[in-house]
């Protein structure tokens, strides 16, 4: 049964290669390319050829795909300047340079050249968005530059594939442009939905059968129904919760999508070079994304970062070949791995290569700061908040009614805009940036709430804290022991466990409720 073999080679190698700390991903293709040796060897008895089903599959799982990307597709994350100018500038430098080189040096078409370059142009989406997941820097300022730069590449690559494809619009096709008029009927149906299976089922719903079949019924790209259909619902506060619940769907059949590329065949010599080549490229991208950061005003550290999560070849780029150039879907393919076994191991010491490497990157730093990267100054601030997720918030509200000079920080731009909106005295910052402690102006705090939610961010600001000469009083919340005894060590003057501090907060209720009708019952007679 070929499925069995399918489920487990791709399984054997996906851990394989994560215990290595690598992604999964390439685990897969490998998959692949061993079943295409498998079937390729007559003497094994195994007959693990690429079936309707896998293609069909292969292809629910682009959908899905391009679905959660329009969940998060929402305006704020894209128009913005370094994103819109920091994407198209770095698809047209990249495509600018490589055609030419692709169509002299490889003998092929400029077609074939220009849509070779447009591959190459896409960084990867998955990898990029789960490093900066992993390291808790998807809100922090490089992370949101990164994501939103993705976004724009990824409906660029939307556009690629729609003109690639060829197809012809039918005259009902004009009823697209109708489609937000069903955004209320779309949140009802959301709102309806609940948080279990339903919820999944509605998602599958409008990426498949609406978006997909829909669109490709019209003479449209399917992809891009899928992804319209995300986007309508990206406004939505139960959006992220959609995409969260469609996570696992979506990541089981893009493993029969990568599994599909491998079984296509194995890659010759000059598949062999062309990835190994493409890959002796890759820090280019890196060094040009750098340099448009910088263009746009970021510093350096944020530019260095954004740069690196970028400094990848992108899966898009396998969907985008997969309808414009089929043949080269293994050579690209390879190349894909590749870029993820060179940018994997470098994200996750992206911090550290920035502290070696800061003396030299700063040189390049505009005198001018990007709005968001302005330094922070507390002025006569006495109480500070560091963190405004729920615990930052609720200590926060607490004490405003007795601390008149309070202040709170987040790296979290837009959470910063809500809390304004509302009244709070929120400034956005990184805690986990140097360089806003070294511009910090503190001279009034007395006492500092660590709120953040990571424990990194955390040890880092009690740390800098305590380097910077503060005295003042140090609290910090945690779920875990341990976690309480480091924050410590770093120099906070106390650590709270939230669980524990929680359940004596009900305590505290229950004796408020009971302790009058306590008061009432009599004493008992000497």
């Amino acid at each position: 049964m070929p499925e069995a073999i399918w489920i487990s080679l791709a399984f054997g190698l996906g851990l394989l290669i994560k215990t290595i700390g690598l992604p999964p991903l390439i685990g897969y293709l490998g998959a692949g390319f061993v079943l295409s040796a498998i079937a390729a060897t007559p003497s094994i008895p195994l007959y693990p050829e690429p079936t309707a089903a896998l293609a069909h599959i292969a292809h629910l799982g682009v959908l899905l795909m391009l679905f959660t990307v329009g969940l998060k597709l929402k305006l704020k994350s894209v128009i913005s300047p370094e994103v819109i100018g920091g994407s198209l500038l770095h698809f047209a430098i990249t495509c600018f340079v490589f055609t030419p080189g692709l169509y002299f040096l490889m003998d092929v078409s400029w077609y074939v050249a220009f849509m070779l370059a447009v591959a190459l142009s896409f960084s990867s989406t998955v990898l990029a968005a789960k490093v900066l997941e992993s390291k808790r820097e998807l809100r922090a300022f490089h992370g949101r530059v990164a994501i939103g730069i993705l976004i724009m590449q990824d409906l660029l690559a939307l556009l690629v594939m729609s003109l690639a494809a060829g197809q012809t619009p039918s005259e009902w096709a004009l009823i697209v442009f109708g489609l937000p008029l069903l955004r209320p009927l779309l949140f009802k149906l959301l709102d309806a939905s609940g948080h279990d299976e339903l919820l999944v089922l509605l998602g599958m719903l409008l990426a498949l059968v609406i978006g997909g079949l829909g669109f490709q019924a019209l003479g449209l790209s399917s992809e891009l129904g899928a992804l319209i259909f995300g986007a309508i619902l990206a406004n939505h506060p139960r959006s992220q919760e959609l995409a969260k619940s469609l996570w696992s769907v979506k990541e089981i059949f893009l493993v029969g999508f990568f599994l599909q590329i491998g079984i296509g065949g194995l890659p010759d010599t000059n598949a062999i070079i062309f990835a190994v080549v493409a890959a002796l490229l890759l820090p280019l991208k890196g060094i040009l994304f750098f340099f448009l950061m910088l263009l746009f005003r970021l510093r350096a550290r944020s530019s260095f970062l954004t740069s690196l999560a970028l400094t990848n070849y992108s899966e898009f780029g396998l969907i985008v070949a997969s309808i414009a150039l089929p043949e080269w879907l293994v050579p690209l393919a390879i190349t894909v791995a590749l870029s993820f076994l060179i940018s994997a191991p470098l994200n996750r010491l992206a911090h550290p290569l920035y502290e070696r490497l800061s003396h030299r990157l700063v040189r390049f730093e505009s005198h001018r700061r990007h709005p968001d990267e302005l330094p922070v100054s507390l002025g006569d601030t006495r109480v500070l908040v560091m963190g405004m997720g729920r615990t930052g918030t609720a200590a926060y509200d607490w004490l405003k009614n007795s601390e008149a000079r309070l202040m709170a920080l987040d790296s979290d731009l837009p959470k910063v805009e809500r809390h304004r909106a509302k009244g709070r005295n929120v400034v956005y910052a990184d805690a986990e940036d140097n360089t806003f402690w070294e511009a910090l102006h503190m001279p009034s705090v007395e006492a500092v709430v660590l709120a953040m939610s990571d424990i990194e961010a955390k040890l880092i600001a009690a740390r800098m804290l305590r380097k910077l000469g503060f005295t003042g009083y140090i609290v910090a919340h945690t779920m875990y022991e341990d976690e309480a005894k480091r924050i410590c060590e770093a120099g906070a003057d106390n650590a709270y466990l939230t669980m524990s501090e929680t359940g004596v907060a009900l305590a505290s209720h229950i004796q408020d409720k009971l302790s009058p009708a306590l008061s009432l019952v009599p004493e008992k007679a000497g």
